[in-house]
């Protein structure tokens, strides 16, 4: 599906106006609720609502693309169907089919930004920084957290097999930021071969790419247990 996406004249030469797609097809059952996590709400919008309008709120973004499930009756109620700069397409079984679905909508975007729908609590200085470093990288850029704690490898009992040298580490977050074709390219790839693709970057890393770490904010959780709710209505009452 390549939708027409809008322009209203934020890109220059130097900050090109982003497409940000947020794959928001999965059911979140971890959360152990009786709908799809990303429409439980905080206040008076939904997880997906106050993702959106983070993203649409910063002046680079000119557009997002939100990949949803067929047959999905919880979207249309939101404040997001209306919204013009908003485009809605079929997200697939897995969140690289979802992606590749987005990156398709966006044409000829040249850089697009692919967002957790459950990581409501982003903050646009770490939008600002993923974006300066994104854009003057050979591979793009990702924000991502350094691990702090002690690491562990567990065998297959459940017992411990070792303690992992931490240094180096780092828990990688959203949004991840790519030249558009190089990840829509790094994406059918892998889905072509079978490859596993845990996230946007390790389908460019499987491709030869070396993508930058920008360190982001400890308050960018990702809501997937029943208490992460609680915290992410604090960090964005703090706002």
């Amino acid at each position: 599906m390549n939708t027409p996406l809008p322009n209203d004249g934020r890109q220059t030469p130097n900050r090109p106006g982003i497409v940000a797609v947020v794959p928001a097809a999965g059911v979140g059952k971890r959360m152990q609720a009786n709908i799809p996590k990303q429409y439980l709400t905080i206040g008076d919008k939904t997880i997906l609502e106050h993702t959106v309008n983070c993203l649409l709120q910063h002046a680079d973004i000119v557009a997002v693309i939100i990949a949803i499930s067929d047959g999905d009756e919880y979207f249309a109620e939101t404040g997001l169907q209306d919204d013009s700069r908003v485009t809605v397409v079929s997200g697939g079984k897995e969140r690289a089919d979802s992606v590749l679905s987005g990156l398709i909508a966006a044409g000829d975007a040249k850089w697009v930004m692919v967002h957790d729908a459950a990581r409501p609590c982003l903050q646009h200085g770490d939008l600002d920084a993923l974006i300066d470093t994104a854009i003057t990288s050979e591979h793009g850029a990702i924000l991502a957290a350094p691990v702090r704690d002690t690491m562990k490898r567990a065998d297959s009992h459940g017992g411990i097999n070792e303690t992992v040298c931490r240094e180096q580490l780092w828990h990688a977050l959203t949004p991840q930021m790519f030249p558009t074709e190089m990840l829509r390219d790094a994406l059918k790839s892998a889905l072509e071969n079978s490859l596993l693709v845990t996230d946007e970057a390790s389908a460019i890393e499987l491709a030869g790419g070396k993508p930058k770490l920008v360190q982001g904010s400890a308050s960018n959780i990702k809501v997937t247990q029943p208490d992460d709710l609680n915290l992410a209505a604090y960090y964005l009452s703090t706002r």
